[in-house]
């Protein structure tokens, strides 16, 4: 089977590892990526079994609008069986790609996070109605989403894989060395600086947890908020600010914490829609805690009787400091988590099997 896939996500090098592993299942498979995305330049680090198609985009950085005009020409030479278009169905590049797979004969499919049943302005919602009429299949990466699309009416197959998994090789834990050159605990954060992400929730608690430090890696509008916050709250001795690090450097990072914390609060128009970050420290044995807003306190399975991390109640810095103190003042439990955070990883989000369920869901539709 010849799948031919586009993505701007796999910019991201860590990520293309998924890319070789889905090229063991059997599948001739053909990957159009931009040459960068939003200021990430595109990172070659899992690149043989399969074929990388450097293709240019156009209106890069804008998310519902930006299209590849090369894609269909790639697509009448390659005539692959299957299109599977990493894009939600409501953008442009999502709708062209549709178009370019139906010349050519093959079948589609889409990807999606949206958590939310939203409606969209034209020309959105002509896209989004054109695509969920003709396209074969869809995955979604969390259950939100797909009650979402059956809501607005698509009735084709659809399964819940998220779009990456972990590579426990890369996303391993780096020994007690790392973490034993320190009292008390060290918390981490990493991801954009705005307000969803309720950072300045973790800041207030981290205040009010003695012997607790906290790094931040990331950027964005809300970053002189955070330092106003650090200073105010005397966190200037406890709180070290960083900026981005490349995919494939966040195990080094993971592997200096003790928790990971992710404070996100919904908005109106968006709640968490996964939190990878979870993910990938968990598979380096850190434990998250997590806000209920979206899909990551499902990934710590909170509501299991053996989750792997603690949830709060989002926008409660009394929750939250209590749940960091109790980690601080219990390295039983935070080792139990530690070790139930690392199974559930390989088990449940290894990149490995998001690759085979991947290649079931392409088999099934081209059947």
């Amino acid at each position: 089977m010849r799948v031919l896939m586009v993505s701007k996500a796999l910019v991201v090098g860590a990520y293309q590892r998924k890319l070789e592993l889905l090229a063991e299942q059997g599948l001739d498979l053909h990957v159009a990526v931009p040459p960068a995305w939003a200021g990430q330049q595109l990172e070659r680090a899992h690149t043989t079994s399969y074929a990388l198609h450097v293709t240019p985009i156009a209106l890069d950085g804008n998310f519902h609008l930006h299209f590849y005009p090369r894609f269909e020409a790639l697509a009448r030479s390659l005539k692959p069986d299957l299109v599977h278009v990493d894009e939600e169905p409501y953008n442009l590049a999502t709708w062209l790609a549709w178009r370019a797979a139906r010349a050519v004969g093959a079948r589609s499919l889409f990807f999606s996070w949206q958590n939310l049943k939203r409606r969209y302005p034209p020309p959105f919602a002509w896209f989004e109605r054109a695509v969920l009429a003709g396209v074969d299949g869809a995955l979604v990466g969390n259950a939100e989403a797909e009650a979402v699309w059956r809501a607005k009416g698509f009735s084709g197959p659809i399964a819940q894989v998220p779009q990456f998994g972990v590579d426990p090789d890369l996303y391993a834990p780096g020994g007690e060395a790392t973490r034993a050159d320190h009292a008390g605990l060290i918390v981490g954060y990493a991801g954009r600086f705005v307000p969803e992400k309720g950072v300045d929730t973790l800041l207030l608690a981290v205040a009010r947890t003695p012997g607790v430090r906290l790094r931040l890696i990331g950027n964005g509008p809300e970053r002189r908020l955070y330092e106003h916050l650090i200073a105010t709250e005397g966190l200037a001795d406890r709180v070290q600010i960083e900026p981005p690090r490349s995919s494939m450097a966040m195990p080094e990072f993971y592997n200096t914490l003790d928790v990971l914390v992710l404070p996100s609060r919904t908005r109106p128009n968006w709640k968490e829609q996964f939190g990878r970050v979870v993910i990938e420290a968990m598979s380096c044995g850190v434990p998250a805690v997590v806000s209920d807003s979206g899909e990551p306190q499902h990934l710590i399975a909170a509501d299991s009787p053996e989750p792997t991390g603690l949830r709060f109640p989002e926008d409660d810095v009394e929750a939250l400091t209590a749940a960091l103190v109790r980690l601080r003042d219990d390295p039983v439990l935070l080792a139990r988590l530690s070790a139930a955070a690392r199974l559930r990883a390989r088990s449940v989000y290894s990149m490995r099997g998001i690759a085979e369920a991947t290649a079931r869901f392409y088999r099934l539709l081209v059947s």
